[in-house]
């Protein structure tokens, strides 16, 4: 299997393209300096993991922004706070704020030359947009929560994908790279719904899984990189020769 023998790559966006863990953890300060607390980021990540989880779960279709509210809510609660409803609100809307990994531009101006190029987000669109801006590039497709109606790693949502891929852009399974940090939200479904799979192992040289909740086993993936900008490389050389 080589990286050439896909049109289509198929990507997670916050964990992958926008450094989501900076971004949760600059949007909780506000909180923490609130409460006078010293929890560590890894702590605070991994505890928001838990808590996003849990509400993606109980509430399927509430919109992204929202949902961040709710967990921001349940952190508060969790860590003995109480804070005004305006600082919950102001987290809920943070996701524009969440910067970019430095390569991820770079690399999907490049992989826009070869590739179709597809979001499968958990964000809602309004969030993205913003997002899509600071990435620069013009996908092929932009699938998200609010479109479906469910989270990752629901088996609805990688359905939702196949379907409207073949639908809209004429583009099979076998057809599909799928390429992402989380092995919960990502690799674990997309193994199960029989897509190759592109592991961006952001977090690549650190323990913990971070604001992902760990997996009871290590997916297998096809391609192994610790950054899209490595990906990008890889099929650099490989259409060199």
């Amino acid at each position: 299997m080589q990286l050439t023998d896909f049109t289509t790559l198929t990507f997670d966006c916050y964990g992958t393209l926008i450094d989501w863990e900076t971004g949760i953890w600059n949007a909780l300060q506000p909180l923490l300096s609130e409460g006078r607390l010293t929890i560590g980021r890894e702590e605070a990540l991994e505890t928001f993991a838990r808590h996003e989880t849990e509400q993606e779960i109980e509430t399927p279709s509430l919109r992204y922004s929202a949902l961040l509210a709710v967990v921001h809510a349940r952190l508060a609660r969790a860590w003995g706070l109480h804070v005004h409803a305006d600082l919950h609100e102001r987290f809920g809307a943070s996701v524009p704020d969440w910067p970019t990994f430095p390569d991820s531009a770079a690399a999907l101006a490049y992989l826009k030359r070869h590739y179709k190029l597809v979001i499968l987000s958990n964000v809602d669109r309004t969030s993205f947009a913003a997002s899509n801006r600071k990435l620069g590039v013009a996908f092929d497709a932009i699938y998200t929560a609010e479109d479906i109606g469910s989270y990752k790693p629901d088996d609805r949502n990688f359905a939702f994908l196949l379907a409207h891929l073949e639908a809209e852009l004429g583009v099979k399974p076998g057809q599909v790279l799928h390429t992402a940090q989380s092995l919960h939200h990502d690799h674990v479904p997309a193994e199960r719904a029989g897509l190759a799979r592109a592991w961006i192992d952001r977090r690549f040289g650190q323990s913990g899984s971070g604001a992902t909740l760990p997996t009871e086993r290590q997916p297998q993936v096809d391609f192994h990189f610790r950054t899209l900008g490595e990906l990008a490389d890889a099929h650099r050389k490989l259409v060199a020769g």
